[in-house]
Formats: C-alpha cells, structure tokens, sequence
C-alpha cells in the first residue's frame, strides 16, 4: 500500500505541475525559441514594444507614463506607412509571453524616421535610464532585458573566430557562425552592489557619471574566477578602503547598464572603531556615511525636488525600480525593527 500511495503522490504532483499555468508559459516560450516556424506564426498574433536605436517607445496619459503593446495588425500599419514590407516584424526579438500565451516582442525602428512614428502613435522615444524611473514596476525589466538584448544582437552580428556572418534564429534567442558551427547565446554579466554599513550608518557613494545629488550603493564587476563574497571584500576595499567583517545576500536583479548585468545586491558590515573612508578618486566622486533620518528624508526626495534655491542639491537615492532602492530600504526597515 505505501508503494502504491508513493505511486500516487508523485503522478499526482506530476499532473499539478503539467497544469501549472508558469510551468506551461516557460515551456511554451522555450518552444518559441527553438522552433522558427511556430516563433514566425507567433509573431502575427503577438504584441509588440517599439524602441528607436535603442530607446524605448513610451505614451502619457496624465502625468503617468506607460509602455504600450501594439499588434501586429497595428505593426502592419506603421511599416505600411513607410512603404516597408512585413518582413521588418522578423527582425523583433521574443522577450516575454503572458499567462494566455500571447507572446511579447521588441522590435527597433531605427532605420525609420522617428519624428513620424512618434507622431503617428501619439507617445516619444525616451532614454532608457529616464524611462526606468518614471514606468510602472512591472514594465521596467521587459524594456530592461529587451534593450538588452537588442542591443546584443546588434554587437555580435559576426564570428569572433572567423570574422564570418552570424545569423540569428526568429526568436533572437542564438546566433551561429556556420562557417565555424559556433553558437552564440546573449550574456550576463555579474555585478555585486553592496550597501556597507558601520551598524549605525550606511556609506553611500556617488559616481561623476550620477545625476546630481543622487547616491547609491557600492557596485563593480565581479573579475574571473573570482566568486560573490570575494567580490564585495575587494569592491569595498578598493573604493573606500575599509575591510567587510561579514556579509549576506539579498536579491538580485537585470539591469541593462553599461550593458546587460546581472546585479547581485549584499549588505556587508564593517568595524565601527574602523570605518573611516579613504576614497578611491578614480572611482568615485564623493562617499560617506548617511545616518536614518537623514536616508529616511533622501528617500522623499526625486530628482526634481533635490535642488536648493543656492543651485546645490540635497541628496537622494535611487528609484524603486533599482536594487539599490531596495537596499536602503532594508537597512532603514532593520535600523527600526
């Protein structure tokens, strides 16, 4: 009998994962990427998210900004508008699909006069850095991670071996050299972006490339062969010259600058009697320590009510969309537990 109930259980859990409406999207998706012909019929029943040399397409309804999914009837139409054929839709790459299995992709116009389809569509191409502070959460990783890979195909359109052509797949998911039989699959790569704390305060630094006024967590590049906690011991000593007593993980998150990265986010705790800052002007700007009020009032404040009346700005951190957000956030939610 415990044979036969064993039986059960697994076939049971079997059937309720088969049925699981995430099981199904991943494995539909996956079809997608791997069978041309059932991604080149998606394509004429899928939604579409316009970017133009790699900006995003955004409409503002009010004082909201959104990201709006056109048809490919609707696609039809725009590149009609231009005297361009359907075959532009087979340059979009797949990003997503939603529970209904209607697939999401992104295609760039750049090649077109932007000015006419921005007014045609009633909306702008926005700077991506821009758009992922004002979008709604949910929107900030699709255009995040298909700038990304837009951006990828474009730099990766020959062979590193032969110096040959490489041709992508429909769904933009590979591209291969057939003169060297290599295939290439889009990449990450891992950064660590750590807050460091004393205990009692958070250190936070800004770079000269940062709007003015905003700070943010430490972060940098995790070199070859070296893992996660290694990385933040070196980051922190090389930027600011203190020594991490003890770390944890947080979260993770894709965000596409300078390229696509794979942004690993700890809080690392450093000796109070030992936590004087030393710089590293090559890297950074400015750095120090930020007491709870004082992060409690810059998390208030947006880029646009930072400046004083002297043309200074008071300090203010990252948008909610960023990992760094929710650092902070975290520290702040500890200090007052």
């Amino acid at each position: 009998m415990a044979t036969i109930y064993q039986a059960y259980r697994r076939a049971s859990s079997l059937i309720c994962r088969l049925h699981s409406t995430y099981v199904r999207k991943m494995r539909y998706l996956n079809e997608l990427k791997e069978d041309d012909s059932l991604c080149k019929q998606a394509q004429t029943s899928g939604t579409f998210y316009l970017f133009h040399n790699l900006s995003p397409f955004l409409q503002k309804v009010g004082e909201k900004y959104f990201v709006p999914q056109l048809s490919a009837a609707e696609m039809k139409r725009i590149l009609e508008k231009f005297k361009e054929t359907e075959q532009w839709i087979e340059k979009s790459v797949l990003i997503s699909c939603s529970d209904e299995h209607i697939p999401h992709f992104a295609l760039d116009l750049g090649a077109l006069e932007k000015s006419v389809i921005e007014s045609e569509l009633k909306g702008s191409f926005t700077n991506l850095r821009k758009a992922l502070f004002v979008v709604d959460r949910k929107d900030s990783p699709l255009l995040a991670s298909a700038q990304s890979l837009l951006q990828w195909h474009d730099s990766h359109q020959y062979c590193s071996k032969t110096g040959q052509p490489t041709q992508r797949n429909i769904a933009g998911s590979k591209r291969v050299c057939h003169a060297s039989g290599i295939t290439y699959y889009p990449q990450m790569s891992p950064v660590i972006i750590t807050l460091v704390s004393d205990g009692s305060q958070c250190l936070l630094a800004r770079q000269a490339s940062f709007p003015q006024g905003m700070f943010s967590a430490l972060s940098g590049f995790c070199d070859m062969g070296e893992n996660v906690e290694e990385a933040v011991h070196r980051e922190v000593a090389e930027e600011v010259g203190l020594e991490v007593e003890s770390l944890w993980y947080s979260a993770s998150q894709h965000w596409p600058f300078p390229s696509s990265c794979l942004m690993i986010a700890c809080h690392a705790i450093v000796r109070a009697q030992q936590a004087e800052i030393s710089m590293n002007k090559l890297e950074l700007e400015e750095a120090r320590w930020f007491g709870l009020q004082e992060i409690v009032e810059g998390l208030k404040r947006e880029f646009g009510s930072s400046k004083q009346d002297d043309g200074s700005f008071l300090p203010w951190f990252p948008p909610k969309q960023a990992i760094a957000h929710q650092l902070i956030c975290e520290w702040v939610k500890q200090q007052t537990s």
